[in-house]
C-alpha cells in the first residue's frame, strides 16, 4: 500500500514544488521569462502573469509595469493598459520606451491627439528619440499636418539618414508641403550619327499643391532638326487615401515631329508594406498614329538607397517591344538629396520628347546608362543635373550614340 501511497504523493506535491521554485526566481528572471515566452511563443496571457509576479516582487520597476501595458496593449486589452500607462504617468516616469508604448496605444486605438500630446511630451525630455521622431511624423502625416511631419522626418533623417521607413514618409510628405513651386529644365541632346543638329529643349513648369493633390502645368519649348517648336502639357497626382494615388498626364503640341500632337498617360501607384511601392498604368503617344504603351514599376527604400525597376512594354503587330530600367538613389539628407544610378534598355516615354519620333524607332534597340545629382539649398532651393549615355540603333544594324545633359532648377514656396 505504501508504495502506491508515496508515488501519489509525490504527484501531487510537484505543482506545489514547480510554484515553490517559480518564487525563487527573482524580478529580473522573471521579466526575461516573460519577454522570452512574449516574443518567442506569442504567448501574452502566460507573459502578463509571470511580468505580474515580477511586479509583486519588484512595484516599481518600471520597465516590467511599461511591457505590462505593452502585453495588454497586444492582447487587445485596451483599459488594462490605459490603467498601467495612467499610473507611470502620475508617477512622473520619464523613460522613452513609456512615450512610445503609451502613444502607441493611444495611436492604434485612433485618439491621434492624445497620442500626439504624449509623443510631444516625450520629445521634450528625449529631443534625439529617433522612435519618437518616427511615431511624430506618421502621427502628424496621419493628421494632415504636414509641415510638422516633415520637420520631424527632417529632424530623425538628420540623426540617421539609413532610417528605412524615415526615408519611405520623407517622400510621401513633400507633396503635401510646398504650396507652390516653379521650375525650370534645360536638356542638350548630342547624337554623333542620328541627326546633323543637336537638340535645345526648355521646360517651364509651375506646381500647386491642393487638397487632393498636386497639379502640374508645363511648358517645353525644343529645337530639333534646326526647327523650332513649342508643347503644353499638364499632370496632376490625386490621392485617393493614404496608399494609393494617381499620375494623370495629358500633352499637346502643333509642332507634330518636334513634339508628339498628343499624349496621355495615366498610372496607379501604392505605397506599400515594408517600405515597397508599385506601379501599373499606361502612356499613349500620337504621331501620325497612335502609340499604346504600359507600364508597371516596382521600388523598395532600404536604409539611404532607393531600389526601383520599371518596365514599358508596346504591343505591336508582329511582337511586344520591351524596355526595362534599373534605379539606384543613395540619399545623403532629407527627400531631394540624392546620387542616382541607372542602366537599361530601350526607350520610354518620358524620353519620347527627346528621343522617338515614331513607333518603328522604338522598336529598335537601345542600351543606356546615366548618373543624377540631386541636392536642396535651404530646402526652398533644388538643383539638379543628370547625364545619359545612349547607345542606339536608329536604323536598322545602324547604331549611334547619344548624351543627354539635364540641368534642373525648382524655386518652393
Amino acid at each position: 500500500m505504501k508504495k502506491v501511497i508515496y508515488p501519489l504523493l509525490s504527484l501531487s506535491l510537484l505543482p506545489l514544488f514547480s510554484i515553490a521554485q517559480e518564487t525563487k526566481l527573482t524580478a529580473d528572471d522573471l521579466f526575461v521569462k516573460a519577454r522570452k515566452v512574449a516574443f518567442d511563443s506569442k504567448d501574452y496571457p502566460q507573459a502578463i502573469q509571470l511580468s505580474k509576479q515580477a511586479l509583486l516582487q519588484a512595484p516599481d520597476y518600471t520597465d516590467i509595469s511599461i511591457f505590462l501595458g505593452r502585453l495588454y496593449t497586444w492582447s487587445d486589452k485596451i483599459d488594462s493598459a490605459r490603467t498601467i500607462f495612467t499610473e507611470l504617468d502620475k508617477k512622473n516616469t520619464s523613460d522613452e520606451d513609456f512615450f512610445l508604448a503609451y502613444a502607441s496605444l493611444e495611436y492604434w486605438n485612433d485618439q491621434t491627439d492624445k497620442a500626439i500630446a504624449i509623443t510631444d511630451k516625450g520629445l521634450s525630455i528625449h529631443p534625439q528619440s529617433q522612435d519618437l521622431l518616427l511615431l511624430k511624423g506618421k502621427l502628424s502625416y496621419g493628421n494632415d499636418h504636414y509641415e510638422v511631419a516633415e520637420k520631424a522626418i527632417n529632424s530623425l533623417l538628420a540623426i540617421n539618414p539609413k532610417n528605412t521607413e524615415a526615408r519611405a514618409l520623407a517622400k510621401n510628405i513633400e507633396e503635401y508641403t510646398a504650396k507652390n513651386a516653379i521650375g525650370l529644365t534645360y536638356n542638350f541632346v548630342y547624337f554623333d550619327k542620328q541627326f546633323d543638329h543637336n537638340w535645345h529643349i526648355v521646360g517651364l513648369s509651375y506646381k500647386r499643391a491642393t487638397p487632393i493633390g498636386s497639379v502640374i502645368f508645363r511648358t517645353n519649348y525644343a529645337n530639333k532638326f534646326a526647327e523650332n517648336g513649342v508643347q503644353f502639357e499638364m499632370e496632376a497626382y490625386p490621392r485617393l487615401s493614404k496608399i494609393f494615388y494617381l499620375y494623370v498626364g495629358a500633352g499637346y503640341s502643333n509642332n507634330v515631329g518636334i513634339f508628339a500632337k498628343y499624349r496621355t498617360g495615366v498610372s496607379l501607384y501604392a505605397n506599400l508594406p515594408n517600405s515597397f511601392e508599385g506601379e501599373i498604368g499606361y502612356r499613349q503617344l500620337y504621331f501620325s498614329d497612335n502609340i499604346w504603351m504600359y507600364t508597371a514599376s516596382v521600388g523598395k527604400y532600404y536604409q539611404n538607397f532607393w531600389f526601383n525597376l520599371r518596365t514599358y512594354l508596346t504591343p505591336g503587330e508582329k511582337n511586344i517591344s520591351q524596355s526595362y530600367t534599373g534605379t539606384v538613389r543613395y540619399y545623403t539628407k532629407g527627400a531631394n538629396d540624392y546620387f542616382g544610378f541607372s542602366a537599361g534598355t530601350g526607350l520610354s516615354p518620358e524620353e519620347n520628347r527627346n528621343n522617338l519620333l515614331d513607333n518603328a524607332s522604338y522598336k529598335l534597340k537601345t542600351f543606356k546608362v546615366g548618373a543624377e545629382y540631386n541636392f536642396s539649398v535651404k530646402q526652398s532651393n533644388l538643383f539638379s543635373i543628370s547625364g545619359t549615355y545612349y547607345n542606339q540603333e536608329f536604323r536598322p544594324k545602324e547604331r549611334g550614340n547619344q548624351l543627354d545633359i539635364i540641368l534642373v532648377y525648382i524655386r518652393k514656396f
